[in-house]
């Protein structure tokens, strides 16, 4: 057998498999498991009949250009229509300006390849998004995270982690963070912190890596479209690079996102596609703006609202009937996530064999932190489930701390919740 190891790049060496694809892996082999795992948007809310309407038009034949090659930074007319989106959300941008990726997670790898070199730290949201720290993690970087209060960024905290950084001669290079509905906490960051951030980067010197693709999401009963204007917005420096998706609105199957940044930035963006995938498949790309020009987008937004806040009522009142006090939680006022905070001495990842054999699954907290923490956190997606299979997996999941309770020998606790 050959030992492949010394053939392994330092990178390799320290890469890290996804949490949340672990659980994936889980709900794979599985004939009856509730899956509050991944954030995967409910299949059910496809737009089926139009894009199948779509696709039939643009495979005629009679333009090749929708299976050849196309440009790297993107088909041109969906990046107009991007322009346009952005206005809509109070960010003015050139059409120059935007590159598509294969997703964001390639936005985000592209971020971390061309601004980060090994020892740079990058600040973060603790907790944060997974695909996030992997990214910054592959291309060696150190990443510092700062507590977040119930509106976003702990303000304090934040600049004297990075008084601290500069003392010592370390380089921050950019904060990066999710301020609508953060995966995983669910979180909106407040109007008057994003300005705050945006001023505190200015002081600081630092650039924004601002991740937005739960923007569209927020449930109207409470939370307003004026809530989730971005950072991007109110930046006349350019020292905001936007990422956003159509994964979460339209499907995630299309693997279509952008950026949005500075000229410099998305020029050296461009050459690093071109060494990752040359660009991203133009089919999707055409698809996606035939489903943007013909108001297929704009017709699922409030759909979509409905949805998932019909999905998170459910699960909120289902962990209200069977775990109040047990699992405590902040609101959430959009997006897919509910993160719940299990009474001590409960872990998630102890928890979490025993759930799976109760036959519901979700992802430990432990694995949204940069700093070891979080073993009293999980994180349950209401997104994908059917409202029954949501109320299925809660009574699983009481079932399963019940266990775990008696064998930690955990007294019954008084009902609280935030």
């Amino acid at each position: 057998m050959i030992d492949y190891d010394p053939f392994f790049s330092n990178a390799a060496a320290t890469m890290r498999e996804s949490a949340i694809r672990q659980m994936g892996a889980v709900l794979a082999g599985a004939a009856d498991i509730v899956s509050f795992a991944p954030g995967y948007p409910a299949e059910d809310t496809f737009p089926w009949q139009a894009t199948a309407e779509i696709a039939r038009e643009l495979l005629t034949g009679t333009d090749g250009s929708v299976l050849q090659y196309g440009p790297t930074r993107g088909h041109r007319p969906l990046r107009e229509i991007i322009t346009g989106l952005m206005a809509e959300r109070g960010v003015r941008t050139a059409v120059e300006d935007v590159l598509m990726t294969t997703g964001s997670q390639q936005g985000l790898d592209l971020v971390a390849r061309v601004l980060l070199n090994p020892g740079d730290v990058v600040l973060l949201e603790l907790p944060s998004y997974t695909g996030a720290i992997t990214a910054f993690r592959n291309v060696g970087a150190e990443l510092v995270g700062v507590r977040q209060d119930e509106d976003g960024l702990d303000l304090v905290e934040l600049d004297r982690t990075a008084a601290a950084l500069a003392a010592e001669g370390r380089r921050v290079k950019f904060l990066y963070l999710v301020p609508n509905f953060q995966n995983p906490t669910g979180l909106l960051v407040s109007l008057a912190k994003r300005r705050a951030l945006l001023e505190w980067a200015r002081r600081r010197q630092v650039l924004i890596v601002e991740d937005d693709p739960y923007r569209d999401l927020y449930f109207p009963d409470v939370a307003a479209e004026a809530d989730t204007r971005p950072v991007a917005a109110d930046d006349d420096e350019r020292r905001v690079v936007y990422l956003s998706s159509f994964s979460k609105t339209l499907a995630p199957g299309f693997r279509v996102a952008w950026v949005a940044a500075a000229p410099a930035i998305i020029a050296k963006l461009e050459v690093a596609k071109q060494a990752e995938d040359l660009c991203t498949g133009p089919l999707d790309q055409r698809i996606v703006y035939e489903a943007c020009r013909r108001g297929v987008l704009a017709r699922q937004l409030p759909l979509l609202r409905a949805h998932y806040q019909h999905k998170r009522d459910v699960m909120v009142q289902a962990l209200t009937r069977s775990l109040a006090g047990v699992i405590t939680w902040p609101e959430p006022r959009g997006g897919f996530f509910l993160w719940g905070r299990l009474r001590a001495p409960l872990r998630s990842d102890v928890l979490q064999p025993i759930a799976q054999a109760h036959g519901v699954i979700y992802v430990p907290g432990h694995a949204f932190f940069v700093n070891g923490q979080g073993h009293e956190y999980l994180r349950l997606s209401f997104s994908a489930p059917a409202p029954d299979r949501i109320e299925l997996g809660v009574s699983r999941l009481a079932a399963a701390i019940r266990e775990a309770s008696d064998r930690a020998g955990a007294t019954s606790p008084a009902a609280s919740r935030v």
